[in-house]
């Protein structure tokens, strides 16, 4: 059984949902119908909120066109996020800087990226995401090991034994989009995990689960449980 390396990214609460800025085109313009449609494998997921579901469709346009995804929806996201974040003393900090090693190596790994397979949700993977959150929220800490000592591998084996699995964690987000945009991105991150599990391709991880919780140091935690089942 392969183990996908672990990363976990840690970001500051913040106070607001983004706010949109005045966009150069709708995102939602430079996709097709039937492309939209292709991504949304967790449309009919009634186990997932809204937001947990975005974070598949997203993740789903990143690994179908790296590309444009990096000039439509990521831009989106730094244009509201940085905006966002002016209000802080410590903008300069927090900002995506589109000068930095982060963005370009991501706009590098993005282009390499077309027509690779979508995941697929799976409730009971999602109910090991979603119990590991509500640990973190509960016990009020990061990690990727339970507070009973179970690893990330123990917890997927009690439902998918001997599986090649993994799993990225990020806090202070509750929307998809911002989710998994700054899991792409793996800023502080040197060995970017989260970014090679979401576009991993070696390992066939084709199957996630997630939940999107509340946290009491960074107000929410997002957990993302990834496996290789047989299609």
């Amino acid at each position: 059984m392969k183990i996908i390396a672990l990363a976990l990214l840690l970001i500051l609460p913040f106070t607001s949902p983004p706010v949109p800025s005045n966009p150069r085109q709708s995102a939602d313009d430079s996709w097709t119908r039937a492309e939209l449609k292709m991504a949304n494998t967790a449309g009919n997921a009634s186990y997932l909120t809204a937001e947990e579901k975005d974070m598949v469709i997203y993740m789903n346009l990143a690994r179908m066109d790296g590309a444009r995804f990096f000039d439509t929806y990521f831009q989106d996201f730094v244009d509201a996020y940085n905006i966002r974040m002016q209000q802080y003393g410590n903008y300069e900090q927090l900002k995506v800087n589109r000068n930095d090693n982060y963005y370009r190596t991501l706009r590098r790994d993005l282009d390499q990226v077309k027509d690779f397979p979508v995941f697929w949700p799976d409730p009971a993977l999602s109910n090991v995401a979603k119990a590991h959150a509500k640990d973190l929220n509960r016990n009020n800490y990061a990690g990727h090991t339970s507070k009973d000592g179970r690893t990330l591998n123990q917890r997927i084996a009690t439902v998918y034994p001997k599986k090649s699995n993994g799993e990225c964690i990020a806090f202070g987000f509750n929307s998809g989009l911002e989710n998994v945009c700054m899991l792409l991105l793996d800023k502080g991150v040197p060995d970017l995990g989260h970014r090679k599990l979401i576009l991993n391709r070696s390992s066939e991880l084709n199957t996630v689960g997630l939940s999107i919780q509340p946290h009491p140091r960074y107000r929410y935690c997002a957990v993302i449980d990834f496996v290789s089942l047989p299609e």
